[in-house]
């Protein structure tokens, strides 16, 4: 649990550190609640959907919802144990009060589409006086509100959406925001909701009791989801708390995962790698998909097969291919990337983008990543159709005739096509796992070709993927630059972990991308992505990198990575996309690509030690 000192007064005018916040959400979207208990990144209805509160972005314009003690204390964060609901507790001379918050999840239509998000606010401990100021900004801030009061509730309205919030405490109206200032004794609560509200949806307030029985009924939710996992290694809570962010990123209505919940948090605070990642990478679900089965959550992996068969099936005629590299949480093919230039970003960290440009690149690794995941669907879960395999035996033959296309690779860099050795390697696992699904339960294929083109790539890879002077694979064909990508070269067992010219490549990484445990993914200035600015090592590669030491015997080594890399997860054990010079958590945040390679490594890192 983190302990963060908390500043006297009300109306938050600075950002909190990326890491200083939890994750609450109902599989349809989400909300990062800070540690000083304000709620500063919401988007209602959707992942994707514009934003409501967006101050961590913009903490002037984007909007929140704050509710604390409001005298000065100390603060402390945690979950609820084996869920995720999340507590935030305020430390003062006058007492001790807590704020849980959580969004229930309802199978019913007519509440699932209220999308309610309860803050249930209590003093355990002597008396407190508390403070709320629920300040929304529709559309990422660009769109005007109004707002009404109906009675006791507080309705907000703008032209696409409306919110009603409801409150067992008076609220009050200051021009388009609404207050509540109020004390509670030890044993009293308050309990505030907030509803979209239109159509068949009518405001309803939400009572003591009844936030009660939502609370029980979350806890019990997402206890009884996590009693499916069968891990019961070391790191257990790391490992629980890595699947419940995954599953938190799930899209419930189609089966979508998203690559993260959030849009812009910088890379390199002040630059300019900023992105929106609220979309459907197909290699990071897919990923996801590897790492929710080693842990026996296969009710996730068939949602998300249903959502490749539904919305991803070769032949959508994408440009880059018959597959995107992206979709949104439908299944839509077209994101255009745009700038919102009102929001001056996150610690100034503009510019602030929604929609993704790089929706467009064409990126071969993809079809590995994909049909590596529908292997391991078809051997761990349930045998996929006809019409399935009908897909992908596609997919493999397109595979067959552009794997030596160049392209823009995993890291999508922005300065052009390159023959990255990444690409090619997954290309070879794209027909492997084919061949070996054809193989094993005797499908139909054209093997004969799939395996010569197979053996070709392997043959491509060894010789032009291969450095003579660096004595490494090296990142793209004919080059010199080193690239942590090529640490899947044995985790997609291409080649031997103990192979000698893995274990020189695997020397090389060390000696030149590693820092502390800490993995960058290639310097950008050896190799221009296209792109101004640095950026931290990135998290998904330092776990990847515990993982080949592992199967390359280097166990203790591997070991102390791994615990090395658990201490820059943040108090709730959350990671962003990457860590800085001085240990920060850089980039959109949680990202699912770090959750799920830390799965990963403290699955296979777990095994060796027996």
């Amino acid at each position: 649990m983190a302990e963060t000192p908390r500043d006297e007064g009300f109306g938050r005018s600075r950002y909190l550190p990326i890491a200083e916040h939890g994750l609450i959400g109902d599989l349809r979207s989400v909300a990062l609640v800070g540690t000083d208990g304000t709620i500063d990144w919401y988007c209602c209805g959707a992942f994707d959907a514009p934003s409501v509160f967006a101050s961590i972005l913009d903490a002037e314009r984007g909007g929140a919802f704050e509710l604390a003690a409001s005298v000065p204390g100390r603060t402390k964060q945690f979950y609820f144990p084996d869920t995720n609901v999340l507590i935030t507790r305020f430390f003062t001379d006058d007492g001790v009060g807590e704020v849980q918050d959580f969004m229930p999840i309802s199978g019913e239509s007519t509440e699932a589409e209220r999308h309610r998000l309860i803050r249930r606010v209590m003093c355990v401990r002597g008396s407190l006086p508390f403070k709320a100021r629920v300040a929304p900004r529709f559309d990422y801030g660009a769109r005007p509100h109004t707002l009404r009061m109906v009675g006791d509730v507080a309705v907000f309205d703008s032209e696409d959406l409306s919110l009603a919030l409801t409150a067992t405490v008076p609220l009050e109206a200051d021009g388009p925001d609404a207050w509540a200032d109020f004390k509670l004794a030890e044993g009293e609560s308050a309990v505030f909701a907030l509803d979209r509200v239109g159509g068949d949806v009518t405001p309803r307030r939400c009572p003591s009791m009844e936030a009660e029985e939502q609370f029980g009924e979350t806890v019990a939710y997402w206890r009884r989801w996590l009693s499916a996992s069968q891990y019961r290694g070391r790191w257990r809570e790391m490992v629980h708390r890595s699947a419940l962010t995954l599953k938190l990123l799930t899209y419930a209505p189609t089966g979508a995962i998203v690559a993260a919940a959030t849009t812009s948090l910088p890379e390199q605070l002040g630059g300019e790698r900023n992105w929106d990642y609220r979309y459907v990478w197909v290699r990071d679900a897919a990923f996801c998909v590897y790492a929710l089965l080693r842990l026996g959550f296969t009710g996730e992996a068939e949602a998300f097969m249903k959502f490749v068969t539904r919305h991803i099936s070769p032949g959508a005629g994408c440009r880059s291919g018959p597959l995107q590299i992206m979709y949104g949480i439908d299944g839509r093919t077209d994101l255009p990337e745009r700038e919102l230039a009102h929001l001056e970003g996150y610690e100034g960290s503009a510019p602030v983008r929604v929609g993704n440009g790089a929706a467009e690149q064409l990126q071969l690794d993809i079809y590995g990543a994909l049909i590596d995941s529908i292997y391991l669907y078809d051997k761990w879960a349930q045998p996929i159709s006809s019409s399935q395999w009908d897909d992908v035996c596609a997919l493999v033959d397109w595979v067959c005739c552009h794997w030596d296309q160049p392209d823009e690779g995993i890291w999508e860099t922005r300065g052009g096509r390159k023959d990255f050795l990444y690409s090619r390697l997954m290309c070879w696992v794209a027909i492997e796992r084919a061949i070996r699904m054809a193989n094993r339960r005797g499908l139909p294929a054209d093997l004969l070709r799939w395996r010569q083109c197979r053996d070709t790539i392997y043959r491509r890879i060894m010789r032009r993927g291969w450095s003579e002077q660096r004595q490494a694979f090296v990142q793209h064909e004919d080059g010199e630059v080193l690239d942590a990508a090529v640490l899947m070269m044995p985790l997609s067992k291409f080649i031997a972990p103990t192979d000698p010219k893995w274990l020189s490549t695997l020397d090389a990484l060390t000696n030149e991308l590693v820092s502390d445990s800490l993995v960058y993914r290639y310097d950008p200035q050896a190799s221009p992505d296209g792109l101004r600015g640095d950026e931290g090592t990135f998290s998904i590669c330092s776990f990847w990198y515990v993982e080949a030491m592992v199967r390359a015997g280097r166990v203790d080594e591997a070991r102390l990575a791994f615990e090395k890399m658990l201490t820059y997860a943040n108090h709730l054990g959350l990671y962003a996309e990457e860590i800085s010079n001085t240990g920060e958590q850089q980039g959109n945040f949680p990202q699912a690509f770090t959750h799920l390679a830390l799965i990963s490594a403290a699955f296979n890192l777990d095994k060796a030690l027996g």
